[in-house]
Formats: structure tokens, sequence, C-alpha cells
């Protein structure tokens, strides 16, 4: 079975509502056995289209994840780039910013941490945590400090536009610069979310994964599902689009990430160098020389 990428695809121009998206695997011709398969398969595709992104020098991949809490992204991220050659991939976690951080503005800590010619880089979260979390959270914003900005009041829709338009710069800019721009939402339900809390309390080796202030988000549910359907709705564009992948199946999540990603690479047509007539000479004495040993 091949899966339909284009089927998660946010549509450039048209509003994201997420209650149109599936949070399951709702298709009745793949289990989870045969997408277990399927997903080892994809994995070694990557695998040698990785190869390939190295030695062809010339482009830069960058894979944002975002997501609710508990959708899964640390095991996605472990699971797909599993056969992936680990110095070639290269994974930033972002947390609440720090003081340093948040005397730049807030793009300077991920610009830092963008992949370079050859390499994978994976966001786990990103620059959209400035439209979401602050968005839920306006508050947060003031610690920015910027001009003009001197009580939640001042954080007007006027704002949110401005900051969502310094996104799209941000990516066009990257986009026209060689990097690969891949944006996935992670879509998990409500309802999955609480079984793996709870998941999360009853499991000892998960404990460390549960805070209490998960519950303070999750009671802000509607208020984030708002935030991310403005987000995607003002940033999914051509040169940076976004996939709202159901999160309910862990193994679907995974294998569609796999194929999202094969399908974009398999866009860029990568070839390994081909190299001069010189070259090859050297080669072929070389060869001799070591046959001849």
């Amino acid at each position: 079975m091949k899966i339909k990428c284009a089927d998660f695809l946010a549509k450039e121009g048209k509003k994201c509502k997420l209650s149109k998206f599936p949070t399951a695997y709702t298709g009745k011709t793949l289990d989870k056995d045969a997408g277990e398969k399927l997903l080892e398969k994809s994995k070694q595709q990557l695998a040698e289209m990785q190869d390939i992104l190295y030695a062809h020098d010339e482009y830069r991949v960058l894979v944002v994840l975002q997501a609710m809490d508990a959708a899964g992204k640390d095991s996605a991220i472990k699971h797909i780039m599993s056969g992936m050659n680990p110095s070639g991939v290269k994974v930033a976690n972002f947390k609440v910013p720090n003081s340093t951080e948040l005397d730049h503005d807030y793009f300077w800590r991920h610009y830092k941490e963008l992949p370079g010619r050859g390499e994978i880089g994976i966001f786990n979260r990103s620059h959209y945590e400035n439209v979401l979390v602050t968005r839920v959270h306006p508050e947060y914003i003031l610690n920015e400090k910027i001009p003009g900005i001197d009580s939640v009041k001042d954080i007007t829709p006027e704002f949110w536009e401005k900051r969502m338009d310094q996104i799209r710069r941000f990516e066009k800019n990257l986009a026209e610069n060689g990097t690969v721009i891949i944006k996935i939402f992670l879509h998990v339900s409500k309802d999955e979310q609480k079984k793996r809390f709870l998941e999360r309390i009853e499991d000892p080796s998960k404990n460390w994964k549960f805070s209490f202030g998960d519950l303070k988000e999750r009671a802000l549910w509607e208020e984030y599902q708002s935030a991310y359907e403005a987000a995607i709705t003002a940033t999914s564009t051509s040169f940076a689009p976004w996939y709202i992948v159901p999160a309910d199946d862990k193994w679907f999540t995974r294998l569609a990430i796999a194929e999202i990603l094969g399908d974009q690479f398999k866009k860029l047509k990568l070839t390994y160098p081909e190299v001069s007539a010189e070259t090859k000479a050297e080669l072929e004495k070389a060869k001799a020389m070591l046959l001849n040993e």
C-alpha cells in the first residue's frame, strides 16, 4: 500500500480546521504488522537518500515537529532516524528560552541549530512555540522586552499577523538558500493524550515524563487547537508546507512521517556526483596499484 502524502497536506491559502483531519488511522487496507514492515523498508530508503544528500552537498533538510504533549515526537524521531548515519543528523530540542536566548530575537536560538549542507536537521518544537505557547499565554511575550509591548494589552491581532509574516520571511529565506523545509504537526486526540498521561503516571519507567503542569496545559486544549489552526493557516506554503499527521496510532504516525520525508527527498531528484575523467583515471590507477600489492 502506498500512503498518499497529499492527504496530510494543509493547503496553502486555505483555512485549517483540525477537526477535519483524522487523529487515527481510518483505512482498512493496512494493519500494524504490515505498517511496521513498510516502515522498515522506508527507513532503508531514507538512509540511502541521506547518503546521497550528504554526497551531493548542496541541499539541507529541516524537519519541524510540533504537537500537543504526549503526541509521540520523541519516539517518532527515535524510530524513523534509527537507520540513518548519526553524523549527518542534527536534533535540536527547544525548551523554555533562557535569559541569554531572551536577550536575542526569537529566531536566534533556532537559527544556530539549523543543519548545514548535506545534513538533516530535526527541530523537536521550534520557532512556532512563539506563536503557539505565547498565544495561549501572551504574558510570556513580555519576557522578550519588545519595544512598544509594555503589557498584554499591547499584544493585538496585528502583533500576531506581523509575527506570522516574520516566520514566512524566515522560512522563505532558508528555502531560497537551499533548505528543504518539512513541517509536521502530530495530530493527537484529547482522549489519546489522556490515555498516554495515565500510562506515564502508572508506569514507573515513564514517571519522569509527566509533569503536573501538563494537566494545566491540557485544560487549555481548545486554546491550543485554535493557536495551531491560526499558525498552520498562515504559514503552510509551497516552500514550507505543513503536514497534519494522525498521531493516535504510533505505528501509523511513524510510517506516515517516513513516507512524507521520502516523498520530499524524491522531489529533489538527487544523484551521487559524477567525477571527472581525470579523477576516474586516478581511480583506475589506484585500483591497479592495490591489486598489484
